[in-house]
């Protein structure tokens, strides 16, 4: 038999050399080059690179940029508005989380009239079938009729039926499953390594480009959170978007078995927004309306420790109960352990309470000799900035043993000066305090000052009858306490 000549290829640009160099003489990259079995038509494939030409802007058609609807409300909030075509998105998350159920579902409402490839490597076509029985997407006979599907992670065999098949959507389970043999010799030896991963997305993605396809690809992550495998792979795709499970021991009612997902990089969006998914018999199932999702359903006064705070996640508003504890360091060095909001912000927000609520001149609130716990109730993660002054309120509440008001939304940026600044949207976190039944709001001075002067809340209603509540307007940590605890 003839033996497999080799060549060795340049994974950032394409260039072939017959030899390993340490850097790529075409494109300058180091250590780029990887052995792969070399292919007869690669004079054409160079005649063809010669005759590439160049398009004006002017003459791009503006429909190339377009998006598809996914069906799934949620989904398209976090991609931007929908599906890009030509683009590749990677879906995160832990084993079990609802990646293949995520795929499914998508493949089932994409609002397209293509065809719909779904490849899995980790799943036979049965247990795909009995998944689909189980989401109820076999009574529907045309969505069942469009979707395609190829059980295996050979390179080669999917590019075949890509070339036959010529989706508009290819949905790939898993990164890890995907293999091939013109990959380097080495990479060859070990499933799922890392120039498999590399060399196997990056012509699933060329291929969606050239085909005016989207591709998604699920990826299992690490005991630390990220993407397993090598780094290079998100930054090959357009977008990434990590599946989260919130703390089912939260004990709230409708966030038992909450699922968030989020962007970490998106070329054709924010990364801000957040999709909120339930899991239940039918599957995934978004939360348009949050309402009281994350707020702990309790009757009478609110106990020590614990604030409600008006937080934006991309567009939305979501009122989160946060809840404080502080208890006397078990040792000399004083611990913050809150994993739902930064530790390095709990410690920023505790010294600036200890520094600046001295009250006529005397030494002010200890919290160097205190450990701090700090949780969001329902288990989500909060980044944004106006979360800052609902944490101030509940870690001194929880310090002092004085319960802050239940009717009270809170929203403000807390600096350094122990000043109260002005955050993003304060109309709309006001509104939804309203429209959830609250009474009052404390936030920054200098934003509802405006917006009193220009009688935005004025007229503010729920239903029918005007909202009797108060704005409660701070310029510092001192007067928001002050104003929270007059009564």
């Amino acid at each position: 038999m003839k033996q497999k000549s080799f060549v060795y290829k340049c994974s950032s640009c394409g260039h072939e050399e017959p030899k390993w160099l340490g850097r790529c003489p075409d494109c300058g990259e180091w250590n780029t080059l990887i052995e792969t079995v070399h292919s007869k038509s690669g004079s054409k494939q160079v005649k063809a690179k010669s005759e590439t030409a160049t398009l004006p802007l002017s003459a791009v058609d503006p429909m190339e940029g377009s998006r598809v609807g996914s069906g799934i409300g949620e989904l398209d909030r976090v991609l931007g508005g929908g599906i890009m075509k030509r683009s590749s998105i990677l879906v995160g998350g832990e084993p079990g989380i609802g990646k293949s159920t995520l795929l499914l579902q998508i493949a089932a409402a994409a609002l397209t009239k293509g065809r719909i490839l779904y490849i899995s490597g980790e799943e036979s076509a049965g247990q795909i079938r009995l998944r689909a029985d189980r989401l109820g997407l076999s009574t529907e006979k045309n969505i069942m009729d469009r979707i395609e599907i190829l059980c295996t992670g050979n390179l080669t065999e999917i590019e075949t039926v890509l070339n036959n098949v010529k989706p508009v959507l290819v949905l790939v389970d898993s990164a890890q499953t995907l293999f091939s043999e013109e990959a380097s010799m080495q990479a060859r030896l070990v499933l799922g390594s890392v120039s498999q991963m590399k060399y196997c997305a990056f012509e699933l993605i060329s291929w969606a480009k050239e085909h005016d396809a989207a591709l998604f690809l699920t990826a299992h992550v690490t005991k630390e959170g990220v993407i397993s495998g090598p780094k290079t792979l998100e930054h090959m795709v357009d977008t990434v978007l990590y599946f989260e499970q919130n703390d089912k021991t939260s004990g709230l009612s409708g966030t038992a078995d909450c699922r968030f997902l989020r962007a970490a990089k998106n070329r054709f969006g924010s990364i801000d927004e957040i999709g909120i998914f339930t899991m239940g018999e039918q599957g995934l199932s978004p939360v348009e309306d949050t309402g009281r999702m994350f707020l702990v359903r309790r009757e009478g006064d609110l106990p020590p420790g614990v604030a409600t705070a008006a937080v934006l996640e991309g567009t939305r508003t979501i009122l989160v109960e946060i809840q404080a504890l502080c208890i006397p360091a078990k040792s000399t060095i004083s611990r913050v352990f809150s994993d739902k909001i930064d530790s390095s912000r709990v410690s920023r927000v505790s010294a600036v309470l200890e520094k600046y609520l001295g009250l006529n001149n005397k030494p002010g609130l200890r919290f160097s000799d205190q450990d701090l716990y700090v949780n969001a109730a329902g288990g989500i993660r909060i980044t944004e900035v106006g979360v800052e002054l609902a944490l101030a309120c509940a870690l001194y509440s929880a310090r002092m043993g004085l319960a802050l008001p239940a009717n009270l939304a809170i929203a403000g940026e807390l600096s350094l000066t122990g000043e109260i600044r002005p955050v993003r949207r304060l109309s709309g976190r006001i509104k939804t305090a309203v429209s959830l039944g609250f009474g009052s709001f404390l936030g920054p001075a200098v934003e509802q000052a405006e917006a009193n002067q220009n009688n935005q809340f004025e007229n503010l209603k729920t239903g029918r009858k005007e909202w009797p509540g108060k704005l409660h307007a701070a310029s510092d940590i001192k007067s928001a306490i002050k104003l929270v605890y007059a009564n």
